[in-house]
């Protein structure tokens, strides 16, 4: 008999959005200043006022914060837009305030990122701390769409809370029960093949990956909308914690692993806001939910394993397990030749080497579907960088003993050749994006706090809403 460890219940819940305020009660009052405007403004304000953000030294640059009186009885803040163009500026000043309520009170470029930025700053992963985070409060700024606002932040919430969950917490069974959770309050319908089960429907490579963990491997199967409208599918790699398997990683490279998840909890994300913005599209998420671990039954190096589409593949490093498990689902995926087929997954240490923590490395095989989503990333104010799917390093995959390596030769476009990998699951035609993401904010920034982020997201969910409304 294999004992399963007893984890924790995982929490489902929605995270509120607890910094927005109704406006029902007092506020006060926040007046943003370009640097260029700042100089202009301060002579025709009482002499109180003028004279204390002097002596602050504010100067309007980007971030800085100055309490002055209102002319009245109560305080005004100050808020340093520098050139104007930071909206992430707003997560800055929602950590730094008194918690209470705000008004903004002058003109914004964009009072829906002003929003956002404040809600995403005031995001707290407090879970396991006996004292839970009361951020600063904003009454909307007028002009700002909040439905729309409030299903991103809450989108980023679910992925951050999720990426920061520990393993120990969030294993396949606990992914299952967020993404069922997440069916549950927006009428989806889910099926979640577990454990033998993926055997006997043809799921080989996921039970591969995952067979070694006490958790059982699994794969989600999430649906939602009209099923006559036109079909998006999404797939996330859910490696719940990643080992390396029996190409064991060094303690270094294990300790963020808790974040391998990360392209599950994006497409939960993403899902979670398709469904909260009432997009006319069919949705489907699947997602390969394994632990890479280390056991007496693990896979080995220079095993060959058959895929779902019949492939064989020899396995050059236990521990580049993603692209296995998203072969599979990507072989499921296309037997509806969907509009559009996306996956993310925290996949190669080479993109972010290419790229750094920033910046998701985005592959697509259709021109159309790049150009879109690009252009979406630049209006969402959510930068992917686009690499190629170059087909002159397809013979790095080549096996002597099967139809593919999953690592091939070399040691160089490793973030390339893992998409070339999975290109090759995908049939001419079908329009594809893979983006190869970090998950993860590295340290404390505004509106980015340190810990698992969603990168993306906003990119992808734009693109959506351009075409299929909401």
């Amino acid at each position: 008999m294999v004992l399963v460890p007893e984890r924790r219940q995982q929490d489902t819940r929605m995270t509120d959005l607890t910094c927005f305020d109704d406006m029902s009660g007092e506020t006060r009052t926040i007046t943003p200043l370009a640097e260029s405007a700042a100089a202009d403004w301060l002579p025709g304000q009482p002499p109180a006022t003028a004279a204390l953000a002097r002596a602050a030294g504010f100067a309007g640059k980007l971030g800085e914060i100055a309490h002055v009186p209102d002319g009245g009885d109560g305080t005004r803040v100050l808020v340093g837009l520098g050139d104007g163009r930071d909206w992430q500026v707003w997560g800055g000043v929602a950590e730094r305030l008194p918690k209470t309520s705000y008004r903004i009170d002058g003109t914004l470029d964009d009072p829906s990122f002003a929003a956002l930025g404040w809600a995403l700053g005031a995001y707290r992963f407090d879970r396991y701390q006996k004292t839970r985070h009361e951020p600063a409060r904003l009454v909307p700024p007028e002009g700002a769409d909040r439905r729309r606002v409030e299903a991103l932040a809450r989108a980023a919430y679910l992925v951050r809370d999720l990426v920061n969950t520990p393993a120990g917490d969030l294993g396949p069974t606990q992914l299952a029960e967020a993404a069922a959770d997440l069916a549950r309050r927006h009428g989806a319908a889910i099926e979640t093949i577990v454990g033998e089960d993926l055997l006997a429907r043809n799921y080989p490579m996921i039970h591969a990956v995952g067979r070694a963990a006490a958790d059982a491997p699994r794969l989600i199967d999430l649906r939602w909308g009209d099923e006559a409208a036109p079909k998006v599918t999404l797939i996330g790699k859910g490696v719940c914690f990643d080992t390396g398997g029996l190409d064991l990683k060094p303690a270094s490279g294990m300790l963020l692993m808790k974040k391998d998840m990360g392209g599950a909890a994006h497409v939960l994300g993403i899902a979670q806001a398709i469904m909260e913005l009432g997009l006319e599209l069919r949705l489907r998420v699947l997602i390969p939910a394994v632990e890479n671990a280390v056991s007496g039954n693990a896979f080995r190096p220079l095993d060959v394993l058959r895929s779902r589409k019949g492939t064989t593949v020899e396995i050059g490093n236990t521990d580049a397990e993603g692209r296995l498990v998203l072969a599979d689902a990507i072989t499921e995926a296309v037997t509806e030749q969907p509009d559009y087929l996306i996956d993310f997954a925290t996949l190669t240490g080479a993109a972010r080497v290419a790229l750094g923590t920033d910046l998701p490395a985005l592959f697509v095989n259709a021109e159309d579907m790049a150009t879109d989503l690009l252009q979406a990333a630049d209006r969402a104010r959510d930068p992917v960088w686009r690499l190629p799917l170059w087909p002159g390093y397809r013979a790095q995959l080549r096996s002597s003993v099967a139809d593919l390596s999953n690592t091939g030769e070399g040691h160089f476009g490793g973030a390339i050749t893992a998409a070339l990998f999975l290109e090759h699951f995908v049939p001419e035609g079908q329009k594809w994006a893979h983006l190869d993401i970090m998950a993860w904010n590295t340290a404390n920034r505004p509106s980015r706090p340190k810990g698992g982020e969603a990168l993306g997201l906003r990119a992808v969910v734009e693109m959506l809403s351009a075409r299929y409304g909401g």
